[in-house]
């Protein structure tokens, strides 16, 4: 098979060679076959040093490739993206590799999307919905999302995972013995992906207003000092508590509410709250529940101040904001 770009195919080269043995001038030639006169003068001296083998196609790969990553160092990412199960913006910079190689070479060794996979086991488990309408507020404070994730809470001892049991059997255990969820609110500024999250009871509009509250105040210490818009999806709380609308009401800012069954419009903390399954609530097998709430705090520093965002060029939401 010839290349894509390719003019001739095997056949027409070996026109090449027919025309030019009976008698035919390379200009000739060049002209009936509708390609420059290089190209004929390739095929024919091709054909005369090797013969019909000359002729075939060969691979437009360059014999030696100085550039090239190596063996070793592919290894490395590979090995790197098994242990942290981290994407190609925070390898590169930990193994000192450009992250487009990074991401050329899980490419090219098959190895999946994290977010198609489990966040533990990193088994593949699902594939994820697609969208090319992407937007950004142009300041920050100018729109934050808000949402609550949540999450069964963990039995003293670690889950099914952690005692190394099938999921039947603790299941059963638990179905004898309820232990309840926890809820993690969170906020998320639209123009810096500065988040705060905290993990609580209940998801009542008393509970919710407080949060949005003590996340205002968060976000003013970080650089964020006035919150123009809140936008939420339709839960009860978020559309009829007079609590949060207070709230609202006290910091001078504007409620908005998503479309009904349309969640990527609150897409910004949608997307917090997989990071936050992935690298928090599921990243490691806690022992009890107290165990992982405390864990939210010190990530959460992480995720504001030093984990690279791709949607921000690589650098972490605190980078766009001023200094306070």
């Amino acid at each position: 098979m010839s290349h894509g770009s390719a003019r001739l195919t095997v056949h027409g080269r070996r026109l090449i060679v027919q025309r030019h043995q009976a008698g035919w001038k390379q200009a000739h030639i060049a002209a009936a076959m509708g390609v420059s006169r290089k190209c004929v003068k390739t095929w024919i001296d091709r054909y005369a040093a090797e013969g019909e083998p000359g002729l075939v196609t060969r691979s437009s790969r360059p014999h030696t490739m100085p550039t090239k990553t190596s063996p070793e160092v592919e290894q490395q990412v590979l090995a790197a993206r098994a242990a942290h199960r981290d994407g190609p913006d925070v390898l590169g910079p930990k193994l000192g590799v450009p992250s487009r190689t990074v991401s050329r070479i899980l490419r090219r060794h098959g190895v999946p999307y994290l977010r198609e996979c489990d966040p533990i086991t990193g088994e593949v488990i699902r594939s994820s919905k697609h969208t090319t309408v992407r937007y950004e507020r142009d300041r920050p404070g100018e729109l934050v999302h808000m949402d609550v994730k949540k999450l069964g809470k963990i039995p003293n001892g670690g889950g099914w995972r952690g005692r190394g049991e099938l999921r039947s059997s603790h299941q059963a255990r638990i179905e004898r013995t309820p232990i309840g969820y926890d809820y993690v609110h969170s906020l998320v500024d639209d123009h810096s992906r500065l988040a705060y999250s905290e993990v609580l009871p209940d998801e009542k509009g008393a509970t919710c207003a407080a949060f949005l509250e003590r996340a205002a105040t968060y976000f003013a210490e970080k650089g964020i000092p006035r919150i123009e818009r809140v936008i939420t999806d339709n839960a009860f709380a978020y559309r009829y508590s007079a609590d949060l609308k207070r709230v609202i009401a006290a910091l001078g800012a504007k409620q908005k509410f998503i479309k009904p069954h349309c969640p990527w419009q609150n897409g910004k903390v949608e997307r917090l709250n997989r990071t936050l399954a992935t690298e928090w609530a599921y990243r490691q097998a806690f022992t009890t529940n107290d165990q992982r709430a405390a864990a939210l705090a010190p990530w959460l520093e992480h995720y504001n101040t030093e984990r690279r965002h791709s949607a921000l060029g690589g650098q972490p939401p605190i980078s766009r904001l001023l200094p306070t």
